[in-house]
């Protein structure tokens, strides 16, 4: 098992520099991670640092709120895979799953995946926010609207990724769609037990530390 393609190694932070994207960068080339996750503006970037290597881009898209307009976050995705964005990973407009409006979160995730076409499509339904009922509509949303991952959190609410979560969001994947844990996972055993649980990607800022066996202090 290459435990080093589970991860996007993450940097979302507001204060990120120049500087720092270049690190992760390398980073991820040197461990042969399996994307780098950033925010839109630095695509173009990381586009330039990761050549020649195999390490894909990842953004954030509706980020960390999920609720501006859909129209809004189409163009948003739209512009990131243009400018070399090979996955994309959304938030849903919570507020409205918790109104029980289910159309429109299908149809928010699907305008999405329509703007993106055939790239990878992950939709980030806030766990820590929702009841395990709400987990369990919200993957039946987002395997309505065609998308292709179900994602656990932003890193920027109020908790990450439990145990308990990602073995809902696998049992609600139906074999559909693969599960993504994000958002305190701390150490290589937490990163094993989030994959025996059902995770196919761990997001995460720690991906250096979790590779090599070391505890992480990072919050995402």
């Amino acid at each position: 098992m290459n435990l080093n393609k589970y991860i996007d190694h993450t940097l979302l932070k507001q204060d990120a520099t120049q500087e720092m994207i270049a690190k992760l960068c390398k980073e991820a080339v040197k461990y042969d991670f399996k994307t780098v996750c950033i925010n839109p503006s630095w695509i173009v970037e990381c586009k330039k640092y990761l050549k020649d290597s195999d390490v894909k881009i990842c953004t954030v898209i509706g980020f960390p709120l999920g609720a501006m307009t859909t129209e809004a976050k189409a163009f948003e995705a739209k512009q990131a895979v243009d400018l070399g964005a090979d996955e994309v990973d959304m938030v849903i407009n919570i507020g409205r799953l918790k109104s029980n409006d289910f159309d429109f979160v299908v149809d928010d995730i699907r305008t999405v995946k329509q703007a993106i076409g055939n790239k990878v499509l992950k939709v980030i339904i806030e766990t820590c926010l929702l009841t395990d009922e709400e987990k369990y509509l919200a993957c039946d949303a987002i395997i309505e609207a065609g998308a292709d991952f179900v994602k656990t959190s932003t890193g920027f609410s109020v908790s990450g990724a439990t145990f308990d979560d990602v073995k809902i969001l696998k049992t609600g994947s139906k074999g559909i769609l693969k599960v993504k844990a994000a958002g305190g996972v701390k150490t290589f055993e937490d990163m094993k037990k989030m994959i025996e649980a059902g995770a196919d990607r761990i997001g995460t800022s720690s991906g250096v530390a979790l590779i090599s066996n070391q505890r992480s202090t990072d919050n995402y």
